[in-house]
C-alpha cells in the first residue's frame, strides 16, 4: 500500500551548527503539505519556521543563543535613518505576489550567495531550479508572497514573506549588492512593517536573533521587539517578552 501526502514529523540531531563552528544543532521537523493559517500562526508562535513545505523549530539540548523575536509594529517607530532609507527608494518598484522562479531569480540569488560567500565566507553551494522551488515557491499557499524589488528595469531584491491576518513572517531575502547604497535588505523589512502597520498586524516575525552575531545582529536595530521565553509544544502557552538591551 503506497500512503501519498502525509504529512510527516522527524529529528535531526547533532547536525553541523549553522551560526557557530564547532558548534552541533538539534532540530526537528514537520513536512507539511497543506498548513492551515491556523496552525501556522501557532507554530509562528511557538517559534517554528517554514521553507516550502518544512517547517522547522530548533531544540538544541546544549543551547540557547538562537531566539525567536517579533517586531512590535504598533509601537514601532521610524526613525530619521529608516525614513532616509525609505526616501532613498522613492524610484524602487514594489511588486507583491505568490511566489515564483524566473531565470532572473536564479542569476540574482547566486549573485547575492557568492557576494555573502567572499564577505562573510558563507558556505557557497549553487542552488538549482528544484532545490529553489522546494524551498521557496512550495507550500505556496494563500498566505505565501514574494516582494520583488525592480529597479532601472531590473530585479535587484527578492524578499519571501508569508503574510497571515495576525502576522507577517519574514522568511529570506536575497538581493544585489551592485545597489547597496539603497539598503535593499533594510527597505525590505521597513516595507513590510509599513504594510502591516496599514493591515492591522501586530506582529512580524524575523526568525531566530543572536545578540551581536555578525550574520543576525542586525535584526535588533528593529526595536521594540519580543523574544520568545519557552519552548512551548503546540499544547502550551509560548512566552513572550519585550527585549530590553
Amino acid at each position: 500500500m503506497h500512503i501519498l501526502n502525509q504529512d510527516l514529523e522527524f529529528f535531526e540531531e547533532n547536525r553541523t551548527c549553522s551560526y557557530f563552528n564547532n558548534e552541533v544543532s538539534d532540530i526537528r521537523y514537520r513536512f507539511i503539505n497543506n498548513c492551515s493559517i491556523e496552525d501556522y500562526q501557532k507554530k509562528l508562535e511557538r517559534g517554528w519556521r517554514r521553507f516550502g513545505k518544512i517547517h522547522f523549530v530548533p531544540e538544541c539540548k546544549n543551547c540557547t543563543k538562537c531566539v525567536s523575536m517579533r517586531i512590535d509594529v504598533k509601537n514601532f517607530k521610524f526613525s530619521k535613518s529608516a525614513k532616509r532609507v525609505i526616501s532613498k527608494n522613492k524610484e524602487t518598484k514594489l511588486y507583491i505576489r505568490p511566489p515564483t522562479v524566473t531565470k532572473d531569480h536564479m542569476e540574482l540569488y547566486d549573485k547575492y550567495h557568492s557576494f555573502m560567500h567572499d564577505k562573510k565566507l558563507w558556505p557557497y553551494n549553487p542552488i538549482d531550479v528544484d532545490d529553489y522551488i522546494k524551498s521557496y515557491v512550495e507550500g505556496n499557499t494563500e498566505f505565501a508572497k514574494e516582494f520583488l524589488y525592480v529597479r532601472d528595469n531590473k530585479l535587484i531584491g527578492v524578499a519571501l514573506v508569508d503574510v497571515l491576518p495576525k502576522s507577517i513572517s519574514a522568511i529570506y531575502c536575497f538581493y544585489d549588492h551592485d545597489y547597496d547604497y539603497l539598503s535593499i535588505g533594510k527597505y525590505s523589512i521597513l516595507s513590510q512593517i509599513k504594510i502591516a502597520k496599514d493591515l492591522n498586524i501586530p506582529y512580524i516575525y524575523l526568525g531566530y536573533w543572536i545578540n551581536k552575531h555578525h550574520s543576525m545582529g542586525y535584526k535588533e536595530e528593529y526595536k521594540p521587539f519580543e523574544i520568545l521565553k519557552n519552548r512551548a509544544n503546540m499544547d502550551e502557552e509560548p512566552i513572550w517578552e519585550e527585549y530590553k538591551s
